[in-house]
């Protein structure tokens, strides 16, 4: 049943089939939340803009989830008189329908946009891009939207959904998805990581793809943004490095068992930390076989082992060579991001931990005299006392940070933004604002 990774994978998969349109005007609309990852990919691998399509839909006022139309940005507005007839809907009753939608939609534009303008779709082709189709009736209805907002041409595309919906989309020129199955289950059941996404994750994606324009506008020097692969002793690493011109400072990350280098929180932490003026390395520390072996998943001197390698393997790349090191593990991957810190002239400059377990690190802990920030949510109570009993084993000035509210993942609003913009601070702090002296070096 799953077909994708995460929402990063199936927009590849995706990008790969709208291969055909790179070159023309287009613009790729996500669907917030969730069909924003996905469409950031599709816009990065097309070279073109990446916007929002917020949309509200109209329901009928005694029974909501029946839509008698839909509304977007800039005024635009679809009705469909055959319902409001046989509903026997009011013009006043459709103005307070309206109006309240309106408002909804007015607020959830400036959540995401942030002062940000909207992109003109005029005469241009208009990608609508979503996680995935179930129904397809909010899908349908963005392409309505982007039509009134004077799209040309609009495409749907999506990764997953049932074949009745997709051969019924007749307000799209064209449906294109990566797979089709029969019989369909739930969107989510066909991704092997199906997290929520946030505002902060959109917000950040498209402040990614509005500075990769910017810079293709400006014919600045390329980024490294790179998939790279990295020896490691008998096997090879998968990994992606994202390096600014020039680079002065990279983190690396270290993921928790499940999790990958395509997990959406670390990358939406790492979009942030490279927003700031950092490099960063996403990558998996596990093979695809290793992975399924859960005493490799745990064995945290061997994660280790493999950070050290990836970091060895950073210093001799030209362009990463005497960039200062900082290391960001989450949940387990804490743990193998401290062993490595605690290895005996370890470069590592500056640790970060979410939802950590630093006790995993074992003796390694006391060893570690590069400046570690330990960030946990409230809510999080086992781990939470377990880093409190690590802090007592740091040295100064290293901390806890306890966001409060906040589960193991992060998942509740808002919080995961906490950690990025701690992480950020931390980061720029011993990476980026100190002299060659300080930090992890011994």
């Amino acid at each position: 049943m799953v077909e994708f990774l995460d929402r990063v994978d199936a927009g590849r998969r995706l990008a790969a089939r709208l291969e055909s349109y790179r070159g023309q005007d287009v613009v790729v609309l996500g669907l917030p939340r969730g069909g924003v990852p996905v469409a950031a990919q599709v816009a990065a691998a097309l070279g073109a803009p990446l916007d929002v399509v917020v949309v509200r839909k109209l329901g009928v006022p005694f029974q909501p989830e029946l839509a008698m139309g839909a509304i977007g940005e800039d005024g635009a507005r679809v009705v469909d008189a055959t319902v409001v007839a046989m509903a026997g809907v009011t013009p006043a009753e459709l103005a307070e329908v309206e109006g309240r939608e309106r408002r909804e939609l007015r607020s959830r534009v400036a959540r995401l946009r942030r002062g940000r303008d909207r992109i003109a779709l005029a005469g241009r082709t208009a990608i609508v891009v979503d996680d995935g189709l179930a129904t397809g009736s909010t899908a349908r209805a963005a392409c309505q939207v982007a039509r009134q907002l004077g799209a040309a041409t609009v495409v749907l595309a999506v990764p997953v959904g049932p074949p009745e919906s997709l051969g019924r989309v007749p307000e799209a020129d064209g449906v294109v998805a990566v797979a089709a199955p029969e019989p369909f289950a739930a969107v989510g059941l066909h991704y092997l990581d199906f997290s929520p996404t946030t505002d902060e994750e959109v917000v950040s994606l498209l402040d990614e793809a509005a500075g990769r324009l910017r810079r293709q506008g400006a014919r600045a020097l390329p980024d490294c943004d790179v998939e790279v692969s990295i020896p490691a002793g008998p096997v090879v690493l998968e990994g992606h490095l994202h390096l600014p011109e020039p680079a002065t400072a990279v983190v690396v990350f270290a993921h928790g068992s499940g999790s990958s280098r395509h997990s959406p929180r670390n990358r939406f932490v790492a979009d942030v930390l490279f927003d700031a003026g950092m490099g960063t390395l996403l990558l998996d520390l596990l093979t695809p076989d290793e992975e399924r072996d859960r005493a490799k998943v745990f064995d945290i001197a061997l994660l280790a082992e493999r950070l050290e390698a990836a970091t060895a393997w950073l210093a001799a790349r030209p362009e990463s060579a005497g960039c200062r090191i900082g290391y960001f593990g989450a949940s387990t991957g804490a743990g193998a991001a401290l062993w490595a810190a605690g290895a005996e002239g370890s470069p590592a400059a500056a640790v970060v931990s979410r939802g950590g377990r630093p006790d995993l690190a074992g003796d390694r802990l006391a060893h570690v005299t590069a400046p570690t920030l330990l960030i946990v949510g409230s809510r999080d109570e086992v781990v939470l006392e377990l880093n409190r009993e690590a802090l007592d084993q740091l040295e100064p000035p290293s901390r806890l940070a306890v966001i409060d509210g906040a589960t193991h993942l992060f998942e509740e609003p808002g919080t995961l933004a906490e950690v990025a913009v701690r992480a950020r601070a931390w980061f720029a702090e011993f990476l980026l604002h100190v002299g060659a002296d300080r930090g992890g070096a011994r």
